[in-house]
């Protein structure tokens, strides 16, 4: 199967050499495409068109198999820290290629904790989702007027872009981290229109009007 997604993720780990050595220790049943350090190191781990193991259980617009159709990248980060400028340019150069090679569009650029809401959080609320948007790399909401928050209707929406199945609290979650992660109580009228937009300009079932 032809690789259809980029999931990206953080190591939550203290330096790039602890990283590399639990992503090639085959103990660990844990792999990647690709690992970057802070400085814009890229250390190529896994080919291309070889299914490494970095995403675990979870989906993305109806599909569980992630590992078997997904590019990892992995970057070194704490998990608690800002990227660093060096990280995101190589990241942002790493992700344009394997974009262009396997004709992967933004909208499947997605985080971990985008296909696995209800147990991961990387990349995190620090990492700068609008930038790569910015550069092609990602998509972004212009937030559509909404009245209010509808929890059932939140997760139509949500699930339309991609969100796996679960349970609106736990979709909100996702959501607000990866587009809104300074929010905080309820869900609103500003994380309505922001799912609203999102299936309508990215439908995972390439319905969206991509504008």
């Amino acid at each position: 199967m032809l690789p259809d997604l980029v999931v990206i993720h953080y190591t939550a780990m203290p330096d790039l050499a602890a990283a590399r050595d639990r992503l090639c220790d085959p103990a660990a049943e844990v792999s990647a495409h690709y690992l970057i350090d802070a400085d814009g190191t890229v250390l190529a781990l896994v080919p291309e068109e070889a299914r490494a193991w970095h995403a675990g259980a979870g989906s993305w617009g109806g599909t569980d198999d992630i590992n078997s159709r997904s590019i990892g990248i992995e970057l070194a980060n704490d998990g608690g820290s800002p990227f660093a400028a060096a990280q995101m340019v190589a990241l942002e150069a790493l992700l344009a290629g394997v974009m262009a090679r396997w004709r992967i569009s933004p909208g499947r650029v997605i985080g971990h904790s985008d296909m696995a809401p209800d147990r991961k959080g990387d990349p995190g609320a620090r990492f700068d989702w609008r930038r790569l948007a910015r550069a092609g790399l990602s998509v972004w909401p212009e937030p559509a007027g909404a009245d209010r928050f509808g929890a059932v209707a939140f997760a139509r929406a949500a699930q339309a872009f991609g969100y796996p199945d679960a349970a609106p609290e736990v979709l909100l979650r996702a959501v607000r981290l990866r587009f809104r992660p300074w929010a905080c109580g309820p869900g609103d009228a500003g994380d309505m229109g922001i799912v609203t937009d999102l299936a309508r300009r990215f439908a995972v079932d390439g319905r969206g009007s991509g504008a």
